[in-house]
C-alpha cells in the first residue's frame, strides 16, 4: 500500500505505513551511500529543537495551539523512543543536512496528523515546512542539533576517560617501588620507577580530558534562530532568544545564543576545536599503547618489563604465542579518530561565503569518534590495563647493568670520570658499582647509599 505525496519537483509514491514523506523518499533514492544512519543522539537533539521551536511559536502567537499541541505530543513520543526506525536518511546526504531536517519534519508532521485523527500526508493541515519547520532552516537547526547531540554525550565520555586514568594511576601505586632503567631515544637512561611511568600515563589522559571539557564549552553557543543565513528571516523578533531559553530548560545545558549567528552558520570552528581535542587524546592513547607494546615485548627477546593479560591466541601458526592485541586495537581506534579529525578539518575549510554545507559529515565523524572511545576504552581498561603485571626480576636485571647509573655519581666524581665509568661498565659487561669501586673512586657503601637516596624519586 502506498500514498501519493507532492513537492515542488512533482509526485511520488510513499509506503503507506511510513511516517517520513516525499522529501525523505527522494533522499533515500539520491543518497544510498553508506547504509549508516544519523546517530540517535542527533535524532534526540533535533526533535528537542522542533519541540522548543513549536512551543516558542505558539507562545508568540505564530502557531495555532491545536496544531502546536499535536506537534509537541508527536515530539514527546519520539523522545520517548518511538518511531526511531523512521529516521532513514544516510549520514552522507544533501549539504547542510536538509535531507535529515526534512526527515524529522515529515515524521513529526505525519504523527501529529494522526494525533488529530487525520491521515498521513495531509500537509495542508499540519505541514513539515509550514508548521514543524516554522521559523527554522536546515542551516541553523542542523548545526545547533549537532552541538546539542555532542553535549549530550560529553558526561559519558568524561566518565570513561576518568576511569581509564584511575586505572593507570592504580597501577602507578602498585608499581611504585619497582625501580627500572629509564629510556630516552630508545637507549638506556637514568633510572625511573615503573610506577612513575604509569602515573605519567594517567596524567596524560587527564590533561586530554581537561582539554575536551574546555573545548566542549564552546558547543554551548548555538546559532539557532539564525534561519537561512544568520539574519533570522521569517522568524519573530523575540524567537531567537525565547527558543534557546526553552531549549536550555529542556536540556539542562548552559546554552546561549551565538554571539554572531552569521558566523555561526559560516563557521563550525567550535566543532573543529572539539574534534581537535579528540584527536589530541587519540595521539596520546596511541603513544601509550605503543609504550605498552614495547614494555611487554618478548617474552624472551624483547624488553618484557611488564606482562599484558593474555586474551586470545596470538597466532594461527605459532603455538603458544600471545600478542598485545588490546593495545593494537587501541592503536587502530586512535588512527581512525585522527582520520575523522582530518575529515572534520577539511569539511570546515570547505565552507563558502554565508554557509558551510558540510555539517552532516562533521556531525557523523564527531559521533563516530566518541562511539569508538566510549565503546572500546572500558574494554581496554578491563582486559588490559587492570591486569598488567610487572616483571620485577627483568627490571632489576636491566637496571643493574645500565651504564647510565653513573649519572647519579657525577656530583661526586665529575662528569668526565662518570663517563669513563659508564664506558668501561658497558665494555666489560660490569655494573657501574663494580667499576667505581675497582677504580677506587668511591666505596661500595657510599655508592649504594647514593643510589638508594636518588633512584627512588617522587611518585608524581
Amino acid at each position: 500500500m502506498v500514498r501519493i505525496e507532492e513537492d515542488p519537483l512533482g509526485k511520488k509514491e510513499i509506503p503507506e505505513d511510513a511516517y517520513y514523506g516525499i522529501q525523505t523518499q527522494r533522499a533515500l533514492e539520491n543518497f544510498p551511500v553508506s547504509g549508516l544512519k544519523v546517530h540517535p543522539a542527533m535524532i534526540r537533539a533535533y526533535v528537542m529543537i522542533k519541540k522548543a521551536a513549536c512551543l516558542t511559536n505558539m507562545e508568540l502567537g505564530q502557531l495555532d495551539k491545536k496544531k502546536g499541541d499535536a506537534i509537541v505530543n508527536a515530539c514527546n513520543e519520539i523522545l520517548d523512543g518511538k518511531f526511531q526506525d523512521q529516521f532513514v536518511v544516510d549520514v552522507y546526504q544533501a549539504g547542510a543536512g536538509t535531507s535529515f531536517n526534512m526527515n524529522v519534519n515529515e515524521v513529526i508532521a505525519n504523527r501529529a496528523l494522526e494525533i488529530l485523527g487525520e491521515k498521513k500526508g495531509k500537509y495542508e493541515i499540519i505541514g513539515p515546512n509550514d508548521h514543524v519547520n516554522m521559523a527554522q532552516s536546515s542551516n541553523d537547526t542542523f548545526p545547533s542539533a549537532m552541538c546539542l547531540s555532542i553535549l549530550f554525550r560529553i558526561p559519558k565520555l568524561l566518565e570513561t576517560l576518568e576511569s581509564l586514568a584511575d586505572a593507570f594511576e592504580k597501577k602507578g601505586k602498585e608499581f611504585r617501588d619497582i625501580v627500572k632503567s629509564g629510556r630516552t631515544h630508545l637507549q638506556d637512561a637514568v633510572p625511573i620507577t615503573l610506577g612513575q611511568e604509569f602515573y605519567a600515563y594517567a596524567s596524560a589522559i587527564r590533561r586530554c580530558t581537561d582539554r575536551i571539557k574546555e573545548k566542549s564549552k564552546d558547543l554551548e553557543e548555538i546559532a539557532l534562530g539564525g534561519t537561512a543565513v544568520g539574519t533570522g528571516l521569517n522568524s519573530h523578533p523575540k524567537y531567537r532568544t525565547l527558543v534557546i531559553e526553552k531549549l536550555r530548560e529542556m536540556t539542562a545545558l548552559d546554552l546561549r545564543p551565538a554571539r554572531d549567528p552569521r558566523e555561526g552558520l559560516q563557521s563550525f570552528s567550535s566543532a573543529v576545536a572539539f574534534s581537535g581535542s579528540l584527536r589530541d587524546l587519540a595521539i596520546e592513547l596511541t603513544r601509550i599503547a605503543n609504550d605498552l607494546r614495547l614494555l611487554s615485548s618478548g617474552p624472551v627477546t624483547g624488553l618484557a618489563e611488564i606482562t599484558l593479560p593474555p586474551v586470545q591466541p596470538g597466532s594461527s601458526i605459532m603455538p603458544g604465542k600471545v600478542n598485545p592485541v588490546m593495545a593494537e586495537c587501541l592503536n587502530m581506534v586512535a588512527f581512525q579518530i585522527i582520520g575523522n579529525d582530518l575529515t572534520v578539518s577539511l569539511a570546515e575549510q570547505a565552507g563558502q561565503i554565508d554557509l558551510n554545507v558540510f555539517a552532516p559529515v562533521i556531525n557523523h565523524n564527531l559521533h563516530f569518534s566518541i562511539d569508538l572511545l566510549v565503546n572500546y576504552l572500558p574494554v581496554f581498561e578491563k582486559k588490559c590495563v587492570r591486569g598488567i603485571t610487572a616483571n620485577v626480576e627483568k627490571c632489576s636485571l636491566y637496571l643493574e647493568k645500565n651504564p647510565s647509573l653513573a649519572t647519579a655519581l657525577t656530583p661526586y666524581i665529575g662528569y668526565m670520570k662518570a663517563a669513563e665509568v659508564a664506558k668501561e661498565a658497558l665494555r666489560e659487561g660490569k655494573s657501574v658499582i663494580e667499576v667505581v669501586v675497582e677504580k677506587g673512586l668511591m666505596k661500595r657503601d657510599e655508592v649504594l647509599k647514593i643510589f638508594e637516596e636518588k633512584l627512588r624519586g617522587p611518585l608524581k
